[in-house]
Protein backbone atom coordinates (compact mmCIF):
# COMPACT_ATOMS: atom_id res chain seq x y z
CA UNK A 1 0.00 0.00 0.00
CA UNK A 2 1.30 3.41 -1.20
CA UNK A 3 2.16 6.31 1.97
CA UNK A 4 -0.60 9.10 1.19
CA UNK A 5 1.67 12.42 0.05
CA UNK A 6 0.85 15.21 1.22
CA UNK A 7 0.04 18.27 -1.03
CA UNK A 8 3.36 19.87 -0.16
CA UNK A 9 4.83 17.44 -0.66
CA UNK A 10 3.42 16.29 -3.62
CA UNK A 11 3.99 20.18 -5.34
CA UNK A 12 7.81 20.46 -4.29
CA UNK A 13 8.41 17.05 -5.87
CA UNK A 14 6.78 18.29 -9.02
CA UNK A 15 8.86 21.51 -8.78
CA UNK A 16 12.05 19.35 -8.89
CA UNK A 17 11.04 17.18 -11.84
CA UNK A 18 9.73 20.28 -13.77
CA UNK A 19 13.26 21.94 -13.44
CA UNK A 20 14.94 18.73 -14.15
CA UNK A 21 12.96 18.51 -17.44
CA UNK A 22 13.90 22.22 -18.19
CA UNK A 23 17.36 21.47 -18.07
CA UNK A 24 17.62 19.59 -20.99
CA UNK A 25 20.01 17.21 -19.59
CA UNK A 26 17.74 13.90 -19.06
CA UNK A 27 17.95 11.10 -21.02
CA UNK A 28 14.78 9.86 -22.93
CA UNK A 29 13.91 7.15 -21.22
CA UNK A 30 13.97 9.05 -17.67
CA UNK A 31 12.15 12.25 -19.12
CA UNK A 32 9.69 9.68 -20.00
CA UNK A 33 9.75 8.46 -16.26
CA UNK A 34 10.04 11.96 -14.83
CA UNK A 35 6.71 13.11 -16.89
CA UNK A 36 4.82 9.92 -15.94
CA UNK A 37 5.76 11.06 -12.02
CA UNK A 38 4.42 14.40 -12.78
CA UNK A 39 1.62 13.50 -14.18
CA UNK A 40 0.25 10.94 -11.08
CA UNK A 41 1.02 14.03 -8.85
CA UNK A 42 -0.59 16.50 -10.84
CA UNK A 43 -3.26 14.37 -10.55
CA UNK A 44 -2.88 13.72 -6.96
CA UNK A 45 -2.50 17.68 -6.82
CA UNK A 46 -6.00 18.23 -8.51
CA UNK A 47 -8.01 15.85 -6.34
CA UNK A 48 -6.53 17.40 -3.20
CA UNK A 49 -7.67 20.98 -4.29
CA UNK A 50 -10.81 19.72 -5.09
CA UNK A 51 -11.49 18.41 -1.59
CA UNK A 52 -10.52 21.31 -0.20
CA UNK A 53 -12.52 23.56 -2.13
CA UNK A 54 -15.47 21.40 -1.15
CA UNK A 55 -14.39 22.39 3.06
CA UNK A 56 -14.23 25.87 2.67
CA UNK A 57 -17.00 27.77 4.06
CA UNK A 58 -16.54 31.39 3.45
CA UNK A 59 -17.93 34.46 5.65
CA UNK A 60 -20.61 36.55 3.47
CA UNK A 61 -22.19 39.79 4.98
CA UNK A 62 -25.93 39.63 3.75
CA UNK A 63 -27.74 42.75 4.87
CA UNK A 64 -25.39 43.62 7.40
CA UNK A 65 -25.74 39.97 9.00
CA UNK A 66 -22.39 37.58 8.74
CA UNK A 67 -23.85 34.47 7.68
CA UNK A 68 -21.57 30.44 6.47
CA UNK A 69 -22.28 29.42 2.91
CA UNK A 70 -20.28 27.21 1.06
CA UNK A 71 -17.35 28.11 -1.08
CA UNK A 72 -18.30 28.69 -4.67
CA UNK A 73 -15.15 28.46 -7.30
CA UNK A 74 -15.67 31.26 -9.92
CA UNK A 75 -17.07 29.81 -13.09
CA UNK A 76 -14.34 28.83 -16.38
Amino acid sequence: MEEEVSFEAAMERLDKIVAELESGDVPLEKAIDLFQEGMKLSKLCGEKLEQAERKIEMLVDEDGHLQKKAFQPPEE
